[in-house]
Order: structure tokens, then C-alpha cells, then sequence
């Protein structure tokens, strides 16, 4: 049955027939597929229709975003389509550029440390040559080749290398040498100063052989046209003997700490017991008894003190300072 529909006041057909009409004509215009409408340009459809993509327009999208990322200047300031590989890529090479710098700096540090050391250590630069060795302090008793052939040891070695511990420690070995000092001279140089002492005392033995030893007990190498004057004689049986003697061993003591003008003067040394220390001055015009070494600045400053004062000493020839408190002048 045909239905009727008022609007206004009017009425209206059923429009079955120009609902046809109206269909057709639009199926003119265009038709989908699914026999559902779009619009001419193919880009817009109608409620409940769909866009045919075969119909749209192509767009250079790239070309679009390079277009809207470019500065006044033509500049590309920002893309916003990223090339991921041209990126890894990129990326590959600056990390090998970073390898291979950081492998030519370690082997650039390697080289020149190398280089240093064997500058330091292994060329000519600094390396101690026998004639680059000097000696100074070295007397008739102690002589310089001896100290030399010590020092010489460390020929050959870089002078960083070079031990003047060692050297100092050799060279106080040799009797009579009291001190040694050695310093290091850059380039290549070494100097080496030494205290070396006159013999304390000449040990006699009676077959009249004279052997000179230092206040250490130890026997000095006697140099050729040594003099021995000013140094007091001990007569001795023995010399290995009478240096493991306490008494001897005392009486060196005593005799290497008094001044030169009073190992001038002495003519004879006796050392009976280890507290009997006594010497003889001026073949006996003062005989003075030291007892043991023990307080030998004391003594030495009384005995000064008595044998040059007329007033104290007298006539008296005997002085006795093994108490040096309480001396014993007769």
C-alpha cells in the first residue's frame, strides 16, 4: 500500500517513482563498487560511504616535509623524515674514526714513553763513563785509585740507574775513610768527596815491622813515601793479635781524638789493661794516664787545662785523668 506523508500542509507522494529518479540520478554522478555513492573528486563520500584510495591524489611526501623544514636560506634546519641506515652508517664511521683515534693516541703515548726510557736509561746522554768520576779528600793513606775502583763499579750504567748509596757504603769500607759522600751530576757525572784519616796509631812488633791502622782497628794500606811522623807507635807482639786486643782497641780511641798538637808530641804508648791507656809526651817530661776512652772530651779539656797552666801543673811531670773529675796531678 502506497504511503502518504504531509509536510507543510502538502502532501506528497509515496515517491517510490522519484525516489527512482533520484537514485538514478545520482548513480550517474558516480558509483562505488558496493553500489554506495562518493563524490565526483572521489575524495569525499557521503554519510556511510568510504574513500577509494585508487582516487586519491598522489603526494610527494618527502619533497612536502624537506619543503616545510627549510630556513629562508634553503637550509635544511630540521628534517623530520630520518634515513635509520644513512644514520647507522654515519654513526658505523664515526665510531671507527673514534677507534682509530684512540688507538693511534695509545700508540703515540707507548712510542714516546718508550723513547723516554730509552733516553733515560740506554743512550749515551746519561750513561756514567769512568772519566765522568772524580775524587776529592783522598790523602797518603787512602789513596784515590783505591777510591776510584769503587766508584768505577757503576761505570756503564745511566747515571739515574747509579746508586751513591752503594757507592758510600763501599767506599767507607776502606780503612782509614772516615765519611764519603757521592752526588749525581746530570748529565753523566759523579762526584765523590771523602774524609779520609791519618793512621791512629803504628803498631811495632819486635821484628821492627810497622804496620799503620785507623781508630777502627783496621789496617790502612800504607802508600808509597807515606811519613809517618806525628803518629804515636804502639809496640805489640802480634798485630792480628793485638787488634783483637780490648786494651788496643781502646788506646786507638783515645789516640785518634786528640788534636795533632799533642800526637805530635807523644813518644810512646802503653795499654797494659783497657783502663791503663797511658801516653808518654816528649819522651816523658808528661806522662798522662787516660784509663778508658769513655768521656774523652772531658778529659781532654782537663788535661789541657793542667798541663799548660803553669800554676796547677808545677813541677809535677804525672797527671791522671782516668776520673776526670777528681784529676791526680804528681
Amino acid at each position: 500500500m502506497a504511503r502518504r506523508v504531509i509536510s507543510s500542509g502538502k502532501e506528497s507522494g509515496s515517491g517510490d517513482q522519484s525516489r527512482g529518479r533520484s537514485i538514478q540520478g545520482r548513480s550517474a554522478q558516480g558509483r562505488s563498487p558496493q553500489g554506495r555513492s562518493v563524490s565526483s573528486d572521489g575524495s569525499r563520500c557521503e554519510s556511510g560511504g568510504f574513500v577509494d584510495a585508487r582516487k586519491l591524489r598522489s603526494e610527494d611526501l618527502v619533497a612536502k616535509t624537506l619543503d616545510e623544514t627549510s630556513g629562508t636560506l634553503g637550509v635544511i634546519t630540521r628534517p623530520k623524515v630520518v634515513d635509520f641506515s644513512a644514520r647507522l652508517k654515519e654513526r658505523r664511521k664515526a665510531n671507527t674514526r673514534m677507534i682509530v683515534m684512540r688507538v693511534a693516541a695509545s700508540v703515540g703515548v707507548i712510542a714516546a714513553i718508550v723513547a723516554l726510557v730509552w733516553l733515560l736509561f740506554f743512550s749515551s746522554v746519561f750513561r756514567l763513563e769512568s772519566s765522568g768520576i772524580s775524587v776529592d779528600g783522598a790523602n797518603e793513606w787512602v789513596s784515590q785509585e783505591q777510591v776510584l775502583s769503587i766508584a768505577r763499579q757503576q761505570a756503564g750504567k745511566s747515571l739515574l740507574l747509579v746508586s751513591g748509596d752503594d757507592v758510600e757504603k763501599k767506599i767507607k769500607d776502606i780503612p782509614g775513610v772516615t765519611s764519603a759522600k757521592a752526588v749525581k751530576r746530570l748529565p753523566n757525572s759523579l762526584e765523590v768527596t771523602i774524609k779520609a784519616q791519618k793512621p791512629a796509631a803504628m803498631l811495632k812488633t819486635s821484628e821492627g815491622t810497622m804496620t799503620a791502622v785507623d781508630s777502627q782497628g783496621r789496617v790502612l794500606n800504607s802508600v808509597s813515601g807515606a811519613s809517618v811522623e806525628g803518629i804515636p807507635v804502639i809496640e805489640v807482639a802480634d798485630v792480628d793479635e793485638s787488634l783483637k786486643n780490648r786494651s788496643i782497641k781502646e788506646a786507638l780511641k783515645v789516640l785518634s781524638s786528640l788534636p795533632d798538637s799533642m800526637r805530635n808530641s807523644i813518644t810512646r804508648v802503653t795499654a797494659e789493661t783497657q783502663d791503663s791507656i797511658t801516653t808518654e809526651l816528649n819522651d816523658g817530661d808528661k806522662v798522662i794516664v787516660w784509663g778508658d776512652s769513655s768521656q774523652l772530651k772531658l778529659k781532654k779539656a782537663v788535661v789541657d787545662k793542667i798541663i799548660n797552666d803553669p800554676n796547677v801543673i808545677g813541677d809535677k811531670h804525672n797527671v791522671d785523668v782516668s776520673a776526670p773529675l777528681r784529676p791526680i796531678i804528681k
